[in-house]
């Protein structure tokens, strides 16, 4: 696992323009201080799991606080029928933002679904179950400049209802040493309690430039720019940016299950099924808290206001195998919820792999992908010191492994290529 946490910023730009991994550790284990766990492993520093949406009246009474809960959100996808409903659950949706005016709450609160916003209409009261959090921008970062910036969201704090907690969404720019770091780290922690920014690494222009120029608080290669691996770096970005005023918060992730282009100029591709999973795993490896799907295709060839919806009513919908590979890895992290949602373990199974450690019930977990710029192919994988399992399961695959030496071998066939490991302690 490489842990990340704030680094100076300013010495950083002083030498390459971004700080390594080494450098970003301290400030978050100054902020935290660390703590050993199983194994005797040091713990990750984390800012609580469920536990912490117990100080938020309406998200603690909805059941965030169990630990088989996951917000899996969906951004502007109105729903107008139980039929609709019934369908974003079987994707594994339970959270929605952006909905119509004349959305009735009843909805939701009927089949135990959430909603982040402001009031719609007078069906939205501090008595609304399915409410649950307040949206108070979108890409402020990007349409103000700071100062303004800074007092539009103090105002929309202000507004914020008793007993939801906070949301914003930011753009990169935060997480760029382009714009300065007092202003990058007073969006991230001064307005929020969860937090999230939207970098489509597969489906914007960004990795194909020439001259390539990267700003990023945490360097991102143009050899491995375009893959699963640079969701999970905005995850450790953000991290670092999170952790500058010593107090740790939810970090969600945006992932296209389109395009992230919004224009036809800008369009690249579309993400494809393999790289929307791969994307999910590696934010979800790198500690985000939720999923948030871009759900709109504004440019290229499948396009559409509301991806997840056409793919129910729109016979032979071009985005149809995007919205099954949403499916399958929305139910793998709803089953896996009582894992992701337990505090990571600091150790790394191999250099070649992003990977995260997580011991539950007797049992350790390991979930792993190719790290950034690392060749797909067979990868040496150890356990630590106190697992004595014999063989590794992975999960999904049917599939069992042998352990030599404290060692199993797994091959990774792509970048975006994933595997989840459960061993007995």
């Amino acid at each position: 696992m490489r842990i990340l946490a704030a680094c100076s910023v300013l010495m950083a730009s002083l030498l390459l323009g971004g700080c390594t991994v080494a450098d970003a550790n301290k400030s978050a284990q100054d902020a935290q201080p660390q703590s050993l766990g199983a194994l005797g492993l040091p713990l990750v520093p984390w800012e609580g799991g469920p536990a912490y949406w117990n100080q938020f009246p309406k998200a603690a009474k909805g059941g965030w606080t169990d630990p088989s809960f996951f917000p899996i959100v969906v951004w502007f996808n109105g729903v107008s029928s139980q039929e609709e409903i019934d369908y974003d659950k079987k994707l594994g949706i339970n959270t929605y933002i952006g909905m119509p005016e004349d959305f009735d709450a009843a909805w939701l609160d009927d089949n135990g679904q959430f909603y982040i916003g402001a009031s719609l209409n007078d069906t939205f009261s501090v008595d609304t179950p399915s409410w649950v959090g307040y949206l108070m921008d979108d890409e402020v970062d990007g349409r103000y400049e700071a100062a303004a910036g800074r007092e539009h969201l103090a105002t929309l704090r202000a507004d914020k209802p008793k007993g939801l907690f906070g949301y914003s969404n930011y753009t990169y720019m935060v997480l760029e040493n382009d714009m300065k770091e007092s202003d990058a780290s007073a969006y991230v922690n001064d307005f929020t309690d969860v937090v999230s920014v939207d970098k489509y690494w597969y489906t914007i222009p960004h990795c194909s430039n020439d001259p390539y120029r990267d700003v990023s608080l945490l360097p991102v290669a143009q050899e491995s720019c375009r893959s699963s691996s640079s969701y999970g770096r905005t995850m450790q970005s953000l991290r670092v940016r999170d952790a500058m005023d010593g107090k740790l918060q939810p970090l969600w992730q945006f992932v296209e299950n389109m395009t992230g282009a919004d224009l036809e100029q800008s369009f690249t591709g579309n993400i494809s099924p393999d790289q929307l999973r791969g994307a999910v795993m590696n934010s979800l490896i790198n500690e985000a808290r939720g999923i948030v799907y871009f759900n709109q295709a504004f440019a290229g060839d499948c396009k559409g206001g509301n991806v997840f919806r056409l793919a129910q009513v729109q016979e032979g919908y071009c985005g149809a195998e995007q919205v099954k590979a949403a499916t399958k890895i929305n139910s793998q992290i709803h089953e896996l919820a009582p894992v992701l949602n337990t505090q990571t373990l600091d150790f790394t199974t191999s250099e070649s792999v992003d990977s995260m450690l997580k011991v539950v019930d007797g049992s350790a977990y390991f979930f792993a992908m190719p790290a950034p710029g690392a060749a797909p192919g067979q990868v040496v994988m150890s356990l630590p010191e106190g697992v004595t399992g014999t063989s590794v399961e992975v999960l999904f695959e049917d599939r069992k492994l042998p352990v030599s030496d404290g060692t199993w071998t797994d091959s990774f066939a792509h970048e975006y290529s994933y595997h989840i490991y459960k061993v007995k302690l």
